[in-house]
């Protein structure tokens, strides 16, 4: 008995001897390798919806692939190699090097996003033989709607070493996306949410033997915006070939329910980066399509200002029933230029409500005269104009409503007689956007109240369920015009579509509810004293710019909206039919406010008997 414990003991001794002596450098190094990591978890970036609950910007499934720097002896061999399994860009190689030096060694990175089946199922066999790379399942940004609302909703893309520079790195563990412009650009925290992190055990290998602890992600949250997509297709559905812009906002809240640049682009492939070639082709392109037109184009607004214009004329004293007559030109005093009216022959006596209507240029140049540009630049800006609209997009420009100071700091030069003539109808140095044209006749139709335009109407909280509202913003009105001021320059914008001699009249045939309107047309080539203007002998790019911006319904307005279609030719002939049609499908079709046109054929004898 006793001998038998004595061998056992000798033998336990002999392997503990063996184990602590000849294994010491191999458990050491097992115990090494066995680590506390924290292995941050991404938030899932809030969804985003138009109005009426469509969504439209989500998230779907996707394999990338990742390295774990802590378990890579030689990174450069590691990249040579999986650059033999999988597709690696140079863009993917820079992105990944710039993170190796911004982020913690022990956070994975993505060395390639979105992978394919059979990427997927390459790595899958052989990625046993890399320690630290993997793939891993994560969430990417899915826009569906493509091209529809590129301009208004943007898009997220790779975080690249400039955004590195800038983003606070806390806020981003675990995360390949930052929003770049349009909505996921100004509203990147809200729709971010907050990282959260585990605390694992992992082995040599980076296989996790057990968690420790976890904190989990906040989600972001969820976007409710103003825009109608319904909407926004059909206005790009009308712009169709033509390049130019449709916004419509709704007056008593500011919500923008059409945001349409033509043309646009799918916002999908800058998800991961587009590839230089489709990147150069929508960068070179005669179209533009990366403009945001709606935004960033500056036009000058044409004969759109007059009803502008008649009301400043009123805040300074001008009585619209003066009478002026046009016999189709003007001069100034002791001038020999002559300033040419859109009819050569002229329109005869006129006073405001009818030089608005037939958008007579002889009564604005004299009007302009009168007011002189001290005044048109204050009373101007009241509404608006030469200001930003603050909208809830990043990089919105000014418009420009010139001044003397502003020539002198500009071109260094004094303020001219001719220029206050020129600006009086909307042209010179005059410049707007679609979407300050369309800010500024929402405060039209809001008879002087102005409330700043949004696309955010909503917040929604994903965890609690709960929904923040937001309350319009009325930044006051405008200041010097009474009530009826506003009705009378309302009732002559309402003859432009209804009246006789309207000139968008052909456009309001038919009509099964009163608007308001007025054509424009904005002058891309000077013309000389001695020239003739002529359309088809003028080369596209010179051709003038066609213009309509317009409310409905009359008593109270649920729609205003701006047109502006590049090289187009007179307001008239294609913005206003557009206006027209984009108006009818909102307010019938989309509102239900009206009977569809074939409940009530006699809509357009009833309209014709008002006028």
């Amino acid at each position: 008995m006793f001998v038998a414990v004595g061998l056992l003991a000798l033998v336990l001794a002999v392997r503990v001897g063996y184990l602590q002596i000849s294994q010491h450098d191999r458990f050491e190094e097992l115990a090494q390798s066995n680590r506390i990591d924290l292995v941050p978890l991404p938030p899932v970036r809030g969804l985003i919806y138009d109005r009426n609950g469509e969504v439209l910007a989500q998230n779907f499934l996707v394999y990338n692939l990742e390295v774990l720097p802590d378990k890579v002896q030689d990174m450069d061999a590691l990249l040579d190699q999986l650059g033999q399994l999988v597709e690696l860009k140079e863009d993917d190689l820079e992105r990944f090097r710039a993170l190796l030096k911004r982020r913690p060694s022990f956070e994975r990175q993505t060395l390639r996003a979105n992978l394919s089946e059979k990427e997927a199922s390459r790595l899958a066999v052989n990625l046993h033989r890399y320690p630290g790379a993997e793939f891993r399942a994560r969430l990417q940004r899915d826009y569906t709607r493509g091209n529809l609302t590129a301009h208004v909703v943007g898009y997220v893309g790779r975080i690249s070493a400039d955004d590195l520079e800038q983003i606070d790195n806390n806020k981003y563990r675990g995360l390949e996306y930052i929003g770049k412009n349009g909505i996921e650009a100004f509203y990147e925290t809200t729709l971010l949410g907050k990282s959260g992190f585990k605390q694992v055990e992992t082995n040599a290998h980076g296989k996790i033997i057990r968690s420790l602890e976890q904190v989990p992600p906040e989600a972001g949250k969820v976007l409710h915006l103003s825009l109608d997509i319904r909407l926004q297709e059909k206005a790009m559905e009308l712009l169709g070939g033509y390049e130019g812009a449709v916004v419509a906002i709704e007056p008593a809240t500011g919500d923008v329910l059409a945001f349409a640049s033509m043309p646009g682009y799918d916002p999908n492939p800058f998800v991961n980066g587009i590839g230089k070639k489709a990147y150069g082709e929508l960068r070179t392109s005669d179209r533009r399509p990366l403009l945001n037109r709606a935004l960033y184009g500056r036009y000058a607004p044409g004969s759109t200002i007059k009803g502008f214009m008649t009301l400043v004329g009123m805040q300074k004293g001008v009585s619209p029933h003066d009478r002026v007559f046009c016999n189709g030109y003007y001069r100034l005093p002791n001038g020999k230029r002559r300033y040419r009216d859109w009819k050569k022959t002229g329109h005869g006596s006129v006073d405001a409500h009818d030089a608005i209507e037939q958008s007579c240029n002889v009564y604005y140049y004299q009007l302009a005269k009168r007011l002189g540009i001290d005044s048109m630049h204050e009373g101007m800006g009241q509404f608006g104009f030469g200001h930003h609209t603050g909208i809830d997009l990043l990089g919105e420009p000014s418009g420009l409503m010139p001044s003397r100071q502003w020539k002198q700091e500009i071109h260094q030069q004094p303020w001219t007689s001719g220029e206050t003539l020129i600006i009086g109808i909307g042209q010179g140095y005059m410049l707007i956007t679609p979407l300050q044209l369309a800010t500024v006749t929402a405060t039209l139709a809001n008879r002087g109240r102005k409330v700043v335009p949004r696309f955010l109407t909503a917040i929604e909280n994903p965890q609690t369920h709960t929904w923040e509202r937001l309350p319009p913003e009325v930044t006051g009105r405008v200041a010097g015009n009474n009530p009826q001021d506003f009705d009378y320059v309302i009732r002559a914008m309402r003859d432009v579509v209804h009246g006789k001699k309207g000139t968008a009249r052909l456009s309001g045939r038919g009509l099964r509810y009163e608007m308001a309107g007025k054509t424009g047309t904005a002058q891309v080539k000077k013309v000389g004293q001695n020239e003739t203007y002529r359309e088809e002998e003028t080369e596209k790019r010179f051709r003038d710019h066609s213009l309509f911006i317009g409310f409905a319904p009359l008593d109270d307005p649920k729609i205003a909206i701006a047109v502006i279609v590049e090289h187009a030719g007179g307001g008239s002939r294609i913005a206003a039919p557009m206006a027209r049609e984009l108006l009818d499908y909102y307010l019938i079709e989309r509102l239900g406010l009206f009977p569809p046109e074939d409940a009530d054929t006699d809509t357009g004898n009833r309209l014709a008997r008002l006028d």
